[in-house]
């Protein structure tokens, strides 16, 4: 494997800064990046682009936001365009490059930048992920395209549904490789692998290369070239990255906080589940902020309704989980909030990378309780940056306030224990004795006007000359008395 690795921070005001020009680009292609305003490439891109177009195997390393799409795009279509023509009919237009991604919202970032880029050729392209309707897709495939944009499953259905033939691919990607091989891709991959030709250029590129992920790709690639841009796994140094040290249960009033001291709009917050996700937008929005949720129970019209209202300024925050944290390409997104810290640290570097794209400034703030301890270490030891949690300035969480409140409430009881001063303790009654603060406060009941008339004795016992009868005894026979004392009832 050769390795190409270049510092990005390096100053080397003697070299002359790249042009796009030097690549020998066709003018179609010159034309589309002129409407774009590009005129020098980013370090990954002017390292990458020669490679590409030799022909040989890449794996591109290179910080969240540098510009790799097009590191690997712009190359496809200059070599695509031996095959670019304008005929009709489909099988003048096979697919000749495969570009695989995780989740559907970089597949379709990926396509909007293959389609600005090719605009100006005869080179079709278009973009099949899951979630939404086939039939446009099938369509499409049908009527022939040279550039095809998928994410793995979507792209096995259409196969199963034999609307798709891969025999006559020569490029095949890998955007966000180490995602699509370490997240369970890999079945689906293996798959896709082998309906692909055996002679083919492959390309693998992302913000992140584990040890692992390079050993597993190997076997993909043939005499990969290794390009490098600054170190791996690095953040960009123009995000200012801080830690608040915040309490579990603080967490949402914390990101209420932030919003509105600071006023922040356009502001994408992360969740590690979709549950909390939905939590924290309905609570956003119960705070008058304008928020949606985007994550995996949304359907994709939905998800891409929401992306749509966030990047127009419907709505100032968008609250994901990592489902976002590739393919998002905002515009001077200024800020993102890490509400929970991931549990892969690969995925802080994803996240963090949605702002300060482009050589823009940005912020990336993130919320850490004492569970989230260990997940911080591994963020640290990843970026190798100490990141050293610090409080959050004018937020008083919610145990704070409550121990406050309870603090004032002890001291408001000590006065009226000392007002109750009998002059003579002969004189205290049990009502007058102090209770303690902890003491339940006596029970007050409605007492009957009977028990407080005075006492009156009851009539003597001879002033009763009439039997108290009971209702059934009314009715019945007399007595005879001399019957029961004996002797009367006998007549002989």
């Amino acid at each position: 494997m050769t390795d190409i690795t270049t510092d990005q921070t390096a100053d080397d005001s003697s070299a002359t800064p790249p042009r796009f020009d030097d690549f020998g680009l066709a003018p179609p292609i010159m034309q589309a990046l002129a409407d774009q305003g590009y005129v020098h490439p980013t370090p990954i891109q002017a390292k990458a682009i020669p490679i590409v177009l030799q022909g040989h195997d890449v794996m591109g390393a290179a910080q969240t936001g540098t510009g790799k799409t097009a590191s690997f795009s712009l190359p496809i279509i200059q070599l695509l365009m031996a095959h670019a023509n304008t005929s009709a009919s489909p099988a003048r237009h096979p697919v000749r490059a495969l570009v695989l991604t995780p989740t559907r919202e970089l597949a379709d970032q990926v396509a909007e930048n293959v389609k600005a880029y090719s605009r100006h050729t005869p080179l079709r392209s278009t973009v099949v992920f899951g979630g939404v309707d086939m039939t446009p897709q099938t369509a499409a495939l049908r009527s022939g395209v040279e550039i095809l944009i998928a994410t793995p499953g979507r792209l096995l259905d259409h196969v199963q549904q034999k609307t798709l033939n891969l025999s006559q691919t020569e490029i095949f990607v890998m955007d966000e490789a180490d995602r699509m091989l370490d997240m369970g891709f890999l079945p689906d991959l293996q798959r896709i692998i082998n309906l692909l030709p055996k002679q083919r250029q492959n390309l693998m590129f992302s913000a992140t290369f584990s040890p692992e992920i390079k050993k597993l790709a190997a076997s993909f690639l043939d005499k990969p070239v290794l390009i490098e841009v600054a170190r791996s796994n690095a953040t960009a140094d123009r995000v200012t990255q801080v830690v608040y040290r915040v309490d579990e249960e603080d967490k949402r009033d914390a990101v209420v906080h932030l919003l509105r001291g600071r006023d922040l709009k356009q502001v994408l917050v992360f969740s590690n589940t979709k549950i909390g996700a939905s939590r924290l937008s309905r609570e956003l929005e119960r705070h008058g902020i304008k928020a949606a949720p985007i994550h995996g129970d949304k359907t994709q019209n939905e998800r891409m309704a929401a992306l749509e209202a966030f990047k127009n300024g419907s709505i100032d925050v968008l609250v994901a989980t990592d489902v976002a944290a590739r393919g998002l390409d905002i515009a001077e997104l200024p800020c993102v909030i890490n509400y929970d810290l991931p549990y892969s640290a690969e995925d802080y570097v994803h996240r963090i990378g949605r702002t300060g794209r482009a050589g823009a400034s940005g912020d990336a703030w993130s919320l850490c309780s004492d569970k989230d301890v260990r997940l911080l270490a591994d963020i640290e030891k990843l970026i190798r940056q100490k990141l050293t949690p610090v409080e959050l300035v004018g937020f008083e969480g919610r145990s704070a306030r409550n121990s406050g409140d309870k603090n004032h409430a002890e001291r408001s009881e000590r006065p009226e224990r000392s007002e109750r001063r009998p002059s003579d303790r002969g004189d205290r009654t049990a009502s007058d004795r102090p209770r303690s603060a902890s003491a339940p406060a006596p029970r007050r009941e409605k007492i009957d006007p009977w028990f407080l008339k005075p006492y009156e004795p009851s009539e003597p016992a001879q002033a009763q000359t009439e039997p108290v009868l009971s209702k059934s005894s009314k009715t019945a026979p007399p007595i005879r008395r001399a019957a029961l004392l004996g002797g009367g009832g006998n007549k002989t």
